[in-house]
Order: structure tokens, then sequence, then C-alpha cells
């Protein structure tokens, strides 16, 4: 048997039991992909991190859900970057801010972590603004599988699928009293996700529960394994830029805009997820988001040796 290191961490909040979960495994690069899923679902999280390779300025990884590979994901990067600084892997040497490479199996990105005043890391990950396209849908039958009336649309805002890393379809409703009657038919919300080409479904209002705040979110996920996403940095990457595409925040700015978003309230797991935006001639010119992570338990995967 081997022994293998790993952590569990609650991402975009600062305190345990609140945001959404990821598990960090260290040394892993020997594991084999049948065995990353087999790991994952018994840890039963939506995104667990398998750690290849890393120097004190890259780190290289593969992000698992119970059901298929990410090519990215937002709330694990949060969680492995603080578990990196925590095991003093990537090192401040003095400096508050620093810069890692994310090498992931298809591309890289960019992480900037910075020393909070309480010696935190703050993890902000580099997203590619994604494409925007407008699928043919039945918002009537899309009400239906959320439980919503037809009345809770935000009329004004277009329903639309951000395309990434990931395909998000974003719906605006009017405020925080739709949010609270959603109740998914998730067999049905799973057979509209395939139909359309949609990884999440993302529904949005502007009236908040914390006046810090600019957006609540809920975030169905139940074709990747997660029916209700605690919080989602590639979700609240998708929104920040539906807001700039609809005009929803200022299309110019001689500064970066900060959006911070609320996620995960009716699960009764609370989240705080950060977005900065540069924008230039009404185009983003770069999208970031993040926040901090907060380990809960650590210790050893005991696993058969596999054959090389």
């Amino acid at each position: 048997m081997a022994a293998v290191p790993y952590a569990l961490y609650d991402a975009f909040t600062d305190r345990g039991f609140g945001g959404s979960q990821a598990a960090i495994v260290s040394d892993a690069a020997w594991i084999d992909s049948d065995s990353r899923l087999c790991i994952a679902r018994e840890f039963g999280f939506p995104a667990t991190c398998f750690v290849t390779d890393y120097s004190n300025d890259s780190v290289t990884v593969r992000f698992q859900s119970v059901e298929k590979e990410y090519p990215m994901c937002g709330h694990g990067t949060i969680c492995l970057m603080t578990r990196m600084i925590e095991q003093g892997i990537v090192r401040w040497n003095s400096a508050t801010s620093i810069e890692v490479e994310l090498i992931l199996p298809t591309t890289t990105a960019t992480v900037e972590i910075h020393r909070r005043h309480d010696e935190r890391p703050l993890v902000i990950l580099d997203i590619k603004p994604p494409v925007f396209r407008q699928d043919s849908l039945d918002l009537e039958q899309l009400a239906g599988l959320l439980s919503l009336r037809m009345t809770d649309y935000r009329h004004e805002y277009p329903v639309e699928t951000a395309a990434g890393d990931f395909n998000h379809l974003i719906v605006p409703v009017t405020g925080l009293a739709a949010m609270r009657r959603i109740n998914p038919h998730f067999e049905g919300l799973t057979r509209f996700c395939k139909e359309h080409g949609v990884h999440t479904v993302a529904v949005f209002c502007t009236e908040v529960e914390q006046t810090e705040n600019s957006l609540h979110v809920r975030d169905f996920c139940p074709l990747v394994g997660v029916l209700e996403s605690a919080a989602a940095g590639t979700t609240n990457a998708a929104l920040t830029s539906y807001l700039v595409r609809n005009g929803i925040v200022a299309e110019n700015s001689d500064e970066p805009i900060v959006i911070n978003s609320e996620q995960g309230h009716e699960i009764e797991r609370p989240s705080s997820i950060r977005s900065v935006l540069s924008i230039n001639d009404g185009n983003i010119t770069r999208l970031q988001v993040g926040g901090v992570a907060t380990k809960f338990i650590e210790g050893e995967l005991h696993l058969p040796i596999l054959p090389q």
C-alpha cells in the first residue's frame, strides 16, 4: 500500500463548513485515470485536485469530479494554491503578492496569490472570457423545471449561454423571492442540459442579502455530478462577462471593476466570490475570479501501488 497525503478544503469562505468543497491529493503523478475517478467518488466532492508536479512558481494538476475530468476548476484552484502556500511549496519570500503558473492537461493559466492582512492567501485566477450564444430555448419549460413562474424572469435581460471551459446557461430573475422559490426537477433539468449542450444553469439576481455584494447566485450542475454548487469560480466569471455584455455594469472604466457575489445560502454553505475585470472599448481585456479557502481535514490515503 502507498500512503498519499491529502487535505480537504472549503473554497470561497474564510471559515469552515461553507463554500464549495475540494480535496487536494499530493504526489499523484502515478495515479491512473480510473483510480482518480474512484478517489473522487470516495470523497464525493465537486472537485478533487491531483497534483502531479510542482515548483515554487508552477503547479501541474488534474481536476476530477465524481463524473468526469474537468478542463479547469475555479474553486479547486483556490483550494489547491492555498494548500501549496500552507505546505511551503509555494513561498512568499517576503513578497505580498506572487504569481504561479497553473499547468493543466490542455492549457495553462496565471494565478495571483495575495497575502492578506491576516496572512491568509487570497487566490485570484485568470479566466478567458466566454463566448456568448443565443440558444433556441423553451423558457416556459425551463421555468417549470426550476419551479419558477414566467413572471420571475427579469425580461429586460436575455437568457444566454456563456461558452468557455464550461457552458453556463445564464438566467436572470427578479429577486430573492424568486431565488427562494426555486426547487429544481433534476431529472428533467439534466435532460434539458444535455439537449442544449450546457453544463450548468446559473440563476442570478441583483437583490442581495449582504450589502457588500452585487449578485446573488444559484448554480445547478447535475450534468457534472453536482446538483447545486455552493460556489463556482468559472460560473461567476461567466456571470461577470454577462453583466458587461448587457450593460448591467459600466462598459468602460479606468480602474479594474470588482464584483462580489454571494452563493450557497439556500443550501446552507454561504460563499463569497470576488471577480475582477478590466474593460477597454467595451471589451473585457482581463477577467479574474478568486477568494480564500479554509482547510478542515488532512491525512493520508492508503492506495494499492499501481503497476508501472
